[in-house]
């Protein structure tokens, strides 16, 4: 399962709403792809349709979508929103990680 802060979700909500989706009925799309100085990386997007394969979670009132492959990564994994001065932005703290890069963008395991 992915969680998600209170933070992060005030500001999916927020971007969501920017961008024409519904927060009540549209996802966001978390995943990993290969790239990054620590040869993975995060990838978050909203979408409004699922894939038959995409595990659904709903935590703290957000819809998450995420394929198989990348699940099996982000297992356990909380996504934050930093607005501090070391940059704004979602941070994910995945568990699984063993490495990450200094911008947290990109993982290792």
């Amino acid at each position: 399962m992915i969680t998600v802060s209170d933070t992060a979700r005030k500001k999916v909500v927020e971007l969501m709403t920017d961008d024409g989706f519904d927060a009540a009925s549209d996802y966001i799309r978390v995943g990993v792809k290969s790239g990054g100085c620590s040869g993975l990386s995060y990838d978050l997007t909203f979408d409004n349709s699922k894939a038959e394969e995409d595990k659904v979670f709903e935590n703290n009132g957000v819809k998450i979508i995420v394929d198989k492959k990348s699940f099996l990564y982000l297992v356990g994994t909380t996504l934050e929103y930093s607005g501090g001065l070391n940059g704004t932005g979602f941070v994910f703290n995945n568990p699984n990680a063993q490495r990450t890069c200094g911008c947290g963008e990109s993982f290792s395991l």
